[in-house]
């Protein structure tokens, strides 16, 4: 089969596209025949080994998992003997994780970080969904605890993560504004956000105060961040979308910094932690089969364009989710 192979930590032109063997379910795997799969900016953080303290996980010299990828949507091939849940010709989408595997023909994964596609999306919004959406639940459903009433920020409302955030907390009857740039505010607006803020004409820490602050860009400073909340409101830090790469601990140190903060002060500061499991795949499921939910793709490469596909990312030039079609 045809795979997005790396040997090397570097820029995308260590990718390279190469022939190699189908992989074969273990006993409670599902073998997928990917039909898309996302692009995350995990992938190219895993691409460069950036930051440097990541390739203790990594792999110190190069990466463990030779192709890249995480989020995927296709259909089932084969099962493992174990799997009772899923059956071939089902159709699917999921999150590999640490494991990496996804831009290639087929992918084998755990039957635990699969579920069946969303029947309203596309095989592309559908591969779209997996580790952002589950980041987006755990910022803002686990971490931060919206209901009904309260009021979200979500500053970086218009990337992978952002735009699902913003659905997601209007969904869960929040009353929401989104940061994010000029050209970008259209598009958050029709996400459903109340309110909107050009973050290059005003600065949202200065503005009204807020119930939970989701944060995903890690370009600004605890002290603006928490100005931005009431006196005991939650700030819930996912940042790292404002990082471009070449240090030691890169977006970490902000979440550093919160978790060393938070037993000092009244507002909650958590750092949650996206790792996708069957009820959080299957709540997404829901929220996207009610409507409440739809991925927006920015564009879409084909396989053999996947390391183009990468470095449009990582240029900080997309908006919402890139897709790579297979």
């Amino acid at each position: 089969m045809k795979a997005i192979v790396q040997d090397r930590y570097g820029s995308p032109e260590t990718l390279s596209l190469a022939d190699v063997d189908v992989p074969v379910p273990a006993a409670d795997e599902v073998l997928v025949r990917v039909e898309a799969a996302a692009v995350n900016a995990y992938d190219w953080h895993v691409m460069r080994g950036d930051p440097r303290m990541a390739r203790l996980a990594l792999g110190v010299t190069r990466p463990r998992a030779r192709v890249r990828g995480r989020d995927f949507a296709g259909r089932v091939e084969a099962v493992g003997v174990d799997v009772r849940q899923l059956r071939p010709g089902d159709h699917v989408f999921g999150d590999l994780g640490d494991a990496n595997g996804a831009f290639a023909e087929y992918v084998c994964a755990p039957v635990t970080r699969v579920a069946p596609r969303p029947a309203n999306l596309t095989s592309q919004q559908a591969a779209a969904l997996p580790l952002a959406g589950c980041t987006a639940l755990a910022g803002l459903r686990d971490a931060g605890r919206v209901g009904p009433g309260h009021r979200v920020l979500v500053n970086g409302a218009a990337g992978g993560v952002g735009t699902l955030a913003v659905q997601l907390a209007t969904a869960l009857g929040a009353t929401v504004t989104g940061v994010c740039s000029s050209r970008n505010v259209d598009l958050v607006r029709s996400l459903g956000a109340d309110r909107v803020v050009d973050y290059t004409r005003a600065d949202f820490s200065h503005g009204p105060r807020h119930d939970v602050v989701f944060d995903l860009v890690g370009n600004r400073s605890l002290t603006a961040l928490r100005r931005a909340l009431t006196p005991t409101g939650t700030l819930v830090l996912s940042g790292g979308g404002g990082y471009h790469g070449g240090s030691l601990l890169g977006p970490v140190r902000l979440l550093l910094r919160g978790r060393l903060l938070a037993p000092f002060v009244r507002q909650r500061i958590v750092v949650p932690t996206a790792t996708p499991d069957p009820e959080q795949l299957d709540t997404l499921r829901h929220h996207a089969e009610a409507g409440h939910l739809t991925p927006v793709v920015d564009r879409t490469y084909p396989l053999h364009e996947a390391p183009l596909a990468i470095g449009h990312l990582e240029g900080g030039h997309a908006r919402a989710k890139v897709v790579i079609v297979i």
